[in-house]
This record gives structure tokens, C-alpha cells and sequence, in this order.
């Protein structure tokens, strides 16, 4: 059975060849996928921001990231798949059906295009372009919504129009635009399917993801598929729901992927886990009665997802929030809003931001042209001291304060370090898992009796202490601007 399934799946038209994963293999329609404009523009988008200006390996792009985010979300389903014909053929010699191959392979596909393209939406320096104020008002501009699909009928996608637009909405608009631009006919996918696994969609899937979807529940539960609460037609929901947390979930292939290749690229140990020993051990799980269909792990499992869980806790509080790195994403959200004080600057972003003709061009290589044009004109800038490198005086930093105790800290600082109140910065970052205990209960753990082999799943909370330890968290640094850019530089003269 596992034979049919790897024949049927292993089927690749090309290699490409990633430093952290190998060779990941390619579809002729995922070629065609990575090769339109819109995805190609990923390589100039560094993963991390500035994040090179403190860990200088920590180039790499969101293209890189994204083709591995699909080779890992291939390895979760696919080793689930492995996993549950290992275990049935110990009670179960049956051969897999045609309509059961053609649901699972229809279905890895789908979750393959929909991790390529999760972050095909992210402008300029990824996280840290809305941040910025002066893009958070564009991105906030009265219509903007309704520009980005100008002749195109959203509502296959979104049931009404978002307040203000993340990286995610423009994903959603790029997957749009490049699937409507591949051949998926050949390739037997339907685009609304790989767009309704993608984060801020509320989409209907297409009959021929009902039909696999429903095979794919009775290969999966078995002789629970007809009993308990869950109704054919709400079927084709869970099993989207199932796809879209391998995509974007607590245990997905984008936190898989960029913990492994920040860690890689950054030169620190502290990202790493045993990925292989994960995901041998994540099982699909389902609850009749709720009805529920969602990623399990094994009791032996909860270890690696420990240490999963671990090492994303320590790559925030150690790369993401390095004291040197917050200030320079200070310094770089500054640099763009002095960049969009120029009219002709300002214009063009808000084109890009309404128009996918011009969207590919929004990189991090149009801001680093401006910031060297106004640090000419400008040595007392913000762009200034993002082109040379000269960062904020770190002061102080404190952990789980208040707004008013920040407020009155920074205030403290100038006042006992003689200061220029207005001189001192404050840069905090939120840990990203301070839900974590009700993020994860959304996870079962899969227990099976050693007698009857009767499985029965629990909440991930009430088998593991572990993931009721963490708590809200925030990172405070305290800086001061330099007072005299151009006096900082070594070698720069008038």
C-alpha cells in the first residue's frame, strides 16, 4: 500500500536544491508557479527583515523559505498517510482503492501549492513593512480592498471586505493571480481549493475536492466514518480545516521551516529540533461526536514537540528579540516613513499596493535605493544609519512591562542618564505564544490501549505539564538615537 502511495506521489518533473533541506522536488504546474513574476519577487525579500545587519548569514529570502514551507508540509501529510497504512496493515491487508490514491494525491497537491504560496503577499522587508506608520495608513487608505480586486469578484474568497489589509489578504490576491495565470487544469486542481486553505479565506470548494474529501474521511475513519454526528456535507469542511493547519497552524510547515532555516542561516543552535522525529510521530485525529478532523501526535511524540515548541520560545527571545536587532527594526520602519515623505515615493508604493501589475516590484531593493538617496541628501537620518550600519545605544531592557511602566522607565533613563526625554526609544516584542496552553489544546494527543489497541484522544494539556508553563511575556529594550549620525560612520567625510 505504501508502494502505490510513494509511486503515485514521488512523480516530479524537477529538483531544486535547498541548503537547509536538500533537493526538494517540483510539478510542472509548480514550476510554472514558481516561475511568474509575482512568486520570482520573493527573492528579494529578505526572510528576516535587516536581521543580516546583527547575524550576517541571515540573508536568505522568503523564495527560499516558502518552497521549503511546501517541502515540509509534503513530509506532515505524507507521513501521516505513512503512518496510518503502517499501523492498519498490522489488522488490515486490504489494498488502497484508485478513488483512495486520487483523494490523497489530490489533496497533497492542494497543500503543496497552498504552503508555496502562504507568503507570496509579504511587501519589503516581510513583518516589518506595515509596521511602519506611514504604510500602515496606505495600507489602511478608505477602498484599498476593493482597488486590489478592481474587476475580479472577491467573494468566492472573502464574505465581506477586511477593515485593514495584511500580508495575508495580498497572498490571497497573489495565489489569485498566479494559479489563474498556471495550468491547473492539467494538472486536475481547482485554484478555490488551494486559496480556501490559505489564512483570512472563507471559500466553497469544488466538487471535485467534496468527492476527495469524502473519500479521503471514510480512508481515513474507517468504520467511524458512518457513525457519530459528522454529516456528508460538512465533511469537505473538516478536511479543509485538516490542510490548513499543515499550512498555518501551532504545528505547521511555516513555523517547521523558518525555525530550521533562521537557526541555519543565523548560525545558532538554539532553533533546532528533530523534525524527522516530529513528524514520525504526528497522526491524523478525529472525534466523531464533536465531529473533529485535526493533526494528533503519539504519546512517544510529545518530546519532539516539546522541544518544537522549545526552540521557537528561545530563536524569539534570543534572534527575533536580540536587543540589536529590535533597534534596527526601529531604525528601519523610520528609514521607510522618511522614504514616503517624498510625493513620487509615496505614490508609487500606493500604486504597488493597488495594482498586481506593479505589485512584483515592491522589494526590499526599491527601499535600499531610496534609503542611500535620502542618506545622501540627509546624513542626520534614519536611512543614514540604516546604510551604515549605525545602531541605537542600547540602554536597558526589562520584561512583562506595562505601557504606563514603560512610559515611566523611559522617563526614569532620560532623566537619570541626562537624556533628551524625546532621545530615548523603547522596541518591545510580544511572545508569539503567550496563547500557547489554548493554542494547543487544539492538538490531541492519540493514546492507544496496549490490550485492544482502542485509540482515544485528550487534550495535549491534560497528558503534558510542559505546555502549561508558559505565560504572557513581552521584551522591552531602551535605547537613545545617536545624536550625530555622520560623526558615527568611520571613513565618511564631508
Amino acid at each position: 500500500m505504501r508502494r502505490a502511495v510513494n509511486d503515485l506521489l514521488g512523480a516530479y518533473d524537477k529538483l531544486i536544491m535547498d541548503p537547509v533541506h536538500g533537493a526538494i522536488p517540483l510539478y510542472r504546474h509548480e514550476v510554472q508557479v514558481i516561475d511568474h513574476p509575482l512568486f520570482q519577487r520573493l527573492r528579494n525579500i529578505c526572510q528576516n527583515d535587516i536581521l543580516s545587519l546583527v547575524f550576517p548569514g541571515a540573508t536568505h529570502s522568503r523564495f527560499l523559505h516558502s518552497i521549503g514551507v511546501m517541502y515540509v508540509g509534503t513530509r506532515m501529510f505524507r507521513s501521516m498517510i505513512d503512518a496510518y497504512l503502517r499501523e492498519r496493515q498490522l489488522s488490515d491487508n486490504t489494498d488502497l482503492s484508485l478513488s483512495q490514491l486520487d483523494a490523497i494525491d489530490y489533496l497533497a497537491k492542494i497543500i503543496r501549492l497552498g504552503c508555496l504560496l502562504h507568503d507570496s503577499g509579504h511587501s519589503s522587508f516581510s513583518h516589518q513593512f506595515t509596521k511602519a506608520q506611514r504604510i500602515g495608513d496606505l495600507m489602511r487608505r478608505p477602498g484599498r480592498f476593493a482597488d486590489l480586486w478592481e474587476g475580479i469578484d472577491y467573494s468566492a474568497y472573502h464574505t465581506e471586505e477586511p477593515e485593514e489589509l495584511e500580508h495575508e489578504h495580498y497572498s490571497v490576491r497573489v495565489a489569485h493571480e498566479v494559479l489563474s495565470a498556471v495550468d491547473l487544469e492539467s494538472a486536475g486542481l481547482h485554484k478555490q481549493d488551494v486559496i480556501g486553505i490559505m489564512e483570512t479565506t472563507t471559500v466553497t470548494p469544488s466538487e471535485a475536492f467534496c468527492l476527495h474529501a469524502r473519500t479521503f474521511w471514510g480512508f481515513i475513519a474507517g468504520g467511524d466514518a458512518e457513525a457519530g454526528s459528522v454529516i456528508s456535507e460538512n465533511i469537505p469542511r473538516l478536511v479543509l480545516d485538516l490542510l490548513s493547519s499543515i499550512v498555518s497552524g501551532e504545528i505547521d510547515a511555516d513555523r517547521a521551516d523558518y525555525m530550521l532555516r533562521d537557526g541555519f542561516h543565523s548560525s545558532v543552535t538554539i532553533g533546532g529540533f528533530n523534525l524527522d522525529h516530529l513528524l514520525s510521530n504526528l497522526r491524523f485525529g478525529w472525534d466523531k461526536s464533536e465531529p473533529w478532523l485535526g493533526l494528533a501526535i503519539t504519546q512517544k511524540g510529545l518530546g519532539a514537540l516539546e522541544d518544537f515548541v522549545y526552540s521557537r520560545y528561545q530563536m524569539y527571545r534570543k534572534v527575533y528579540a536580540h536587543k540589536t536587532a529590535l533597534g534596527f527594526d526601529w531604525l528601519l520602519r523610520e528609514a521607510i516613513n522618511e522614504v514616503l515623505e517624498d510625493p513620487e515615493n509615496f505614490a508609487w508604493i500606493d500604486t504597488c499596493l493597488s495594482n498586481m501589475r506593479y505589485f512584483a516590484e515592491l522589494t526590499d531593493n526599491f527601499f535600499w535605493e531610496a534609503f542611500r538617496k535620502v542618506a545622501r541628501q540627509r546624513p542626520e537620518s534614519f536611512s543614514f544609519c540604516i546604510v551604515n550600519r549605525i545602531k541605537l545605544n542600547h540602554l536597558d531592557t526589562r520584561e512583562d512591562l506595562s505601557a504606563s511602566a514603560i512610559a515611566s522607565h523611559s522617563a526614569w533613563l532620560a532623566e537619570a542618564m541626562e537624556l533628551n526625554p524625546a532621545h530615548v526609544v523603547t522596541c518591545s516584542m510580544h511572545a508569539r505564544f503567550s496563547n500557547i496552553q489554548d493554542n494547543f489544546n487544539g492538538i490531541k494527543v492519540l493514546l492507544r490501549d496496549p490490550v485492544n489497541r482502542k485509540r482515544s484522544l485528550k487534550k495535549i494539556t491534560d497528558v503534558s505539564a510542559f505546555f502549561s508553563k508558559f505565560s504572557d511575556g513581552t521584551i522591552t529594550h531602551f535605547y537613545t538615537r545617536p545624536e550625530n549620525a555622520r560623526d558615527l560612520a568611520p571613513g565618511i567625510t564631508n
